[in-house]
């Protein structure tokens, strides 16, 4: 039995994401430790907010992450906050909090596919959603709703000292920081034969996928990842998907656990979701029981 244990603590992430395990950093620490491995590379191939990898990396646990999304509007942010870091900042201080303004940037958003706007417009644009946006959906409506109405408003998780000092951290640690806008599947297959490496495999849900994913999986991707992975029982991961019937048939011949996780996509709640561990993970936690 592994013992799952997800603290709530600061979200080092300047983004939100529903179902973010930041909180499973210490648990993450904790495999790191009984595998041996001294201070990996950490590879989150499906990254959102990547919240446990800066918890690890700014506390030494970790010697650099990889931080790899396929949506183009997610990379965008981290690309732009990475690599245009005082503009960024700029526009953090300078944009207002208006509803009209949130429309404006919900345009861009909804105008990512053209190849014409710049990567700094579209990352600025993904984030303000994702701050404003009621459980960081960004296909969701605006905290408070257009009328601003409601018991918070869209300022509520736009705290612009908070956000800048984040963005300000992260930048302090750009050469640790890679990252990369390809096919999960594909980061995996270059990471995990290497040596000194740990993978969080944190994939679309296989049922709600399509509301809180631009890019949710269909039944293929979800079994050609459990086809490499499995391939791959002796590298160094841990892989965490929503409870479904059709997933444990996939990982049928992996150590499972079932754990809790305290968050919110419209209200406050703890779930219940599966953990998923390689056989060398596996090994090392029976090694040190």
């Amino acid at each position: 039995m592994i013992d799952v244990v997800a603290r709530r603590r600061s979200n080092p992430s300047p983004l939100r994401y529903p179902g973010g395990k930041a909180s499973l950093a210490d648990f993450f620490e904790t495999v790191i430790d009984s595998l041996g491995l001294d201070k990996p590379t950490y590879v989150e191939p499906y990254a959102g907010g990547a919240g446990a990898g800066l918890d690890l990396l700014y506390r030494g646990v970790v010697s650099r992450i990889v931080i790899n999304d396929l949506d183009k509007s997610i990379y965008a942010v981290w690309a732009s906050m990475l690599n245009e870091t005082d503009a960024f900042l700029e526009r953090l201080e300078s944009t207002p909090l208006t509803v009209d303004e949130w429309k404006r940037q919900r345009e861009v958003y909804r105008a990512r596919d053209d190849n014409r706007i710049e990567p700094l417009d579209l990352g600025f644009a993904t984030f303000y959603l994702n701050r404003t946006n009621r459980s960081g959906v960004l296909r969701g409506g605006i905290i408070g709703g257009l009328e601003q109405s409601g018991t918070y408003t869209m300022d509520a998780r736009f705290n612009r000292d908070g956000l800048r000092a984040r963005i300000e951290r992260l930048a302090e640690y750009r050469s640790k920081v890679l990252i990369s806008h390809q096919d999960g599947v594909v980061r995996l297959r270059h990471w995990l034969p290497k040596e000194n490496v740990f993978a969080y495999v944190d994939p679309p849900y296989f049922a709600k996928g399509s509301f809180l994913y631009l890019n949710s999986f269909n039944n293929r991707q979800h079994e050609d990842l459990a086809t490499l992975l499995n391939a791959k029982a002796d590298a160094n991961w841990v892989l965490t998907y929503d409870l479904a019937e059709e997933i444990k048939a996939l990982y049928r011949a992996r150590t499972t656990q079932h754990f809790s996780l305290h968050y919110s996509a419209h209200r406050r709640e703890v779930a219940s979701e599966l953990m998923v561990i390689s056989n060398t993970v596996a090994s090392a936690f029976k090694a040190v029981d």
